[in-house]
């Protein structure tokens, strides 16, 4: 209890949330500062879905001194299992992006995305052309960007 000015803050939830979330900013991008100096590689792990109930994506991203983000999502929009896979890594790379990441392996139990990305396949169909194109734009935010495909069943 106090009678200072900023007991008001204090008493208004909404602005008690901005301050708890602003020191939560602050911790978490001193870490990420430090990450800089140690050049250490961000783990990001994605899978997207979909089904008759709808369609989203999991992302988890580890960064350094055993920070954890994790992240699920659902679409508002159909989408096929491929159009959710490559959501889950948009999401997923503009999150290491927003969070500083230099150097990325993004894990991903999509054969054929990874495929498209590393080169091995073509994306013919247009939607998948234009998320490629995406992905190789966000791509260049990395020092170095790492992409390997994950067992589904090392995927949970």
């Amino acid at each position: 209890m106090t009678d200072l000015p900023i007991r008001k803050v204090l008493q208004k939830p909404d602005m008690a949330g901005r301050m708890i979330y602003a020191d939560f900013v602050v911790e978490l991008f001193s870490t990420v500062a430090h990450q800089e100096e140690t050049n250490f590689w961000w783990v990001l792990s994605v899978d997207g879905s979909s089904n008759q109930q709808g369609s989203g994506a999991d992302v988890i991203l580890e960064g350094p001194n055993g920070l954890l983000i994790e992240q699920a999502l659902r679409f508002s929009f159909k989408a096929s299992n491929n159009q959710a896979e490559y959501e889950a890594l948009v999401a997923g790379m503009l999150l290491a992006k927003e969070m500083g990441a230099r150097s990325l392996l993004v894990k991903s139990d999509s054969l054929l995305i990874i495929g498209q990305v590393i080169g091995e396949y073509q994306a013919k169909d247009p939607q998948m052309a234009a998320y490629l194109e995406y992905v190789r734009l966000l791509r260049e935010a990395f020092d170095v960007f790492e992409l390997v495909h994950a067992l589904r069943e090392q995927n949970a």
